[in-house]
């Protein structure tokens, strides 16, 4: 008997569309015998294969911990993950769909800063006149970290955002923000904009496997990617 090979996908948006279009545009049909709500998929023709739909960031764990051989979620939830987790999934490829950038984002009328370096000057300016350190609000704390302590950026403190961190500085919450954006739309029509340096990461879907499971998934991969 064949190993069974347990594939997580994303549950619903444009990365669920996007992932169902990439599996059928290689020849691999998903099944299912329930409606919208149906967590369970099958690939034609292809009975040692179990598709579970899950959370994107939920996919990135399961791969952790061994749940799951093989998924597709975003590059920006694999980065904003444990190092130690990390290192246990691989990038097989990244895909053409799914594509956004996480940055770092400010109010318009900060018309004197510009660039990260004149966001250090800020955060030193409001913990030498203000005694208190900028805010950033944010839904990637490992992400934002890591960008800013690297240009030199450490008088901060981060905010936990649950979603909207757009609207976080200006019902006081936050000076500035960090967020994931496709079109910088939603940006602008919050009156923020990104730093001209402010580029974290270029995120995207990919096909992600657990290391450990890498012999048994090559030759199904072979013949998706």
């Amino acid at each position: 008997m064949k190993d069974l090979i347990t594939i997580g996908l994303p549950s619903k948006g444009r990365l669920k569309e996007g992932s169902i279009n990439f599996f059928e545009k290689n020849n691999f049909k998903l099944t299912s015998n329930g409606g919208e709500r149906n967590y369970f998929a099958q690939i034609e023709k292809l009975p040692n294969t179990k598709v579970i739909y899950l959370h994107a960031k939920e996919i990135i764990q399961r791969l952790g911990d061994g749940t799951l051989d093989m998924g597709i979620s975003g590059l920006d939830l694999l980065r904003e993950s444990t190092i130690n987790l990390q290192k246990k999934i691989k990038v097989k490829k990244k895909l053409d769909f799914g594509t956004a950038n996480v940055v770092v984002a400010i109010p318009n009328d900060w018309i004197d800063v510009q660039t990260v370096a004149d966001l250090e000057e800020v955060s030193f300016d409001f913990r030498d006149k203000k005694n208190i350190r900028l805010r950033v609000a944010t839904k990637y704390p490992n992400l934002t970290n890591n960008f800013l302590f690297s240009r030199g950026v450490t008088q901060y403190k981060l905010v936990p955002s649950l979603g909207a961190t757009e609207i976080y500085p200006f019902v006081g919450s936050s000076e500035i923000i960090t967020d994931i954006t496709s079109t910088g739309k939603t940006l602008k029509d919050n009156n923020l904009r990104v730093l001209k340096d402010g580029l974290i990461l270029k995120s995207r879907a990919c096909v992600l496997i657990s290391k450990k499971k890498a012999a048994i998934l090559q030759p199904f991969l072979n013949s998706l990617i």
